[in-house]
């Protein structure tokens, strides 16, 4: 539209030629347009942008070290109407003096301020160097109407002398040594990582060797005793087989033994007791034989061979007692066996009265011959032996 002006966003319109309000010549227009009569009213456009100013400026300290300070300032112009009208009375027709003016401004604060440190206090306290000297010209640049926003030291140089660097030896020797230490350290730390790295492999190549030969051991161990199963499943059972052979053959010894027993030690303890018994009887048949001869007297010997026949059939009868004999018939049996060992003794009395008759008509023979005679010859003693022998009922 004609004769309307608006600003940019970043800057301020002054309009100049009217009637002024008595404390500013021109009026101040931001954010909004304006309308702005031609010929009789004159617009002009003063920046708010931001502006940056840089400082490299010698100084001297309170040690008398010269020093070179780098440093850089960022600036702007108020965004107040007073700020704004002291800003464009003074740079309006030249707006890039401000950087220029505001540079040397904080050049000669900062040379100030950097009188009043030592070197180290510059060195280690740049905030606080920082600080003053925006204190110190904060009320000169309020009256030109600007605002710094920030300033930062940028370097700080002893222009070769080496104090700063002298300054620093003891320091980065310290470090160095810190820094050595921890590197011995940290070596330290590797070597003693690696060797415990290198004993956890040992061990673990062990453990792994030890368990597999346990492995090894316990599979070998299962093959052979597997391998050995069958053998020893087959000697098993032949053991049994030979344990079973010899407890029959300990039974077939102890029946035959028995059956030699029954067969032979009985009998032939029979047979020994029977000839001990008919030799006891021949003895007594001598011993009465003599008797009778000595006496001369038959009805002595008779009644003598009569008081002894009780005793003969006794004694015949103990000695058939353990003989083989097989009893049947059950009390007849009995009674025609007691009745045959009663008929041996009238046999056996009825022998020794012919011998005794016979030697009492032969007195003149020894009574040893006698004795001997009927021992051997007499045919009534056999047939007393086999008549012993014989009865089995």
């Amino acid at each position: 539209m004609f004769g309307y002006r608006v600003p940019r966003a970043d800057e301020a319109m002054l309009i100049s030629g009217g009637k002024g309000s008595g404390v500013s010549p021109f009026r101040v227009v931001t954010g909004h347009g304006a309308f702005v009569l031609p010929v009789f009213r004159k617009v002009q456009f003063l920046t708010l942008s931001l502006f940056e100013a840089e400082v490299e400026e010698p100084c001297v300290t309170k040690q008398g070290i010269a020093l070179t300070v780098k440093a850089v300032i960022a600036a702007k112009i108020g965004s107040d109407n007073d700020s704004i009208v002291n800003a464009g009375q003074r740079f309006l027709s030249d707006q890039t003096q401000m950087a220029t003016l505001t540079g040397r401004i904080f050049a000669g604060h900062l040379r100030s301020i950097i009188g009043s440190m030592t070197v180290e206090e510059i060195i280690t306290e740049r905030q606080k160097l920082a600080g003053e000297v925006l204190e110190g010209s904060k009320e000169e640049m309020a009256r030109m109407g600007l605002l710094v926003d920030a300033l930062q030291i940028q370097n700080i140089d002893d222009g070769g002398l080496g104090y700063i660097k002298a300054m620093a030896a003891p320091h980065n020797a310290r470090i160095q040594q810190q820094a050595q230490i921890a590197q011995a350290n940290a070596n330290q730390a590797a070597a003693e990582a690696e060797q415990q790295s290198l004993r956890a492999q040992s061990q673990f190549q062990r453990d792994t060797a030890v368990t597999q030969a346990g492995y090894t051991a316990e599979t070998q161990a299962a093959q052979a005793k597997s391998a050995q199963a069958g053998p020893l499943a087959q000697a098993q059972a032949q053991r049994e087989v030979i344990a079973a052979q010899t407890e029959l053959a300990q039974r077939n010894a102890e029946l035959r033994q028995q059956q030699l027993v029954a067969e032979v030690v009985k009998p032939a303890e029979a047979d020994a007791e029977r000839v001990r018994i008919l030799a006891r009887a021949d003895a007594e048949k001598v011993q009465i034989q003599a008797a009778a001869a000595a006496s001369s007297n038959r009805v002595a010997l008779d009644q003598a061979l009569i008081a002894q026949l009780p005793q003969i059939v006794e004694k015949a009868a103990a000695g058939l007692a353990g003989a083989n004999m097989t009893v049947v018939n059950g009390s007849d049996g009995l009674s025609d066996l007691v009745t045959g060992l009663a008929g041996q003794g009238v046999a056996i009395f009825n022998a020794l009265k012919g011998d005794v008759g016979s030697d009492h008509d032969k007195n003149n023979r020894s009574q040893d011959s006698g004795r001997t005679g009927a021992t051997a010859t007499n045919p009534d003693t056999k047939g007393i032996e086999g008549r012993e022998q014989g009865p089995q009922v």
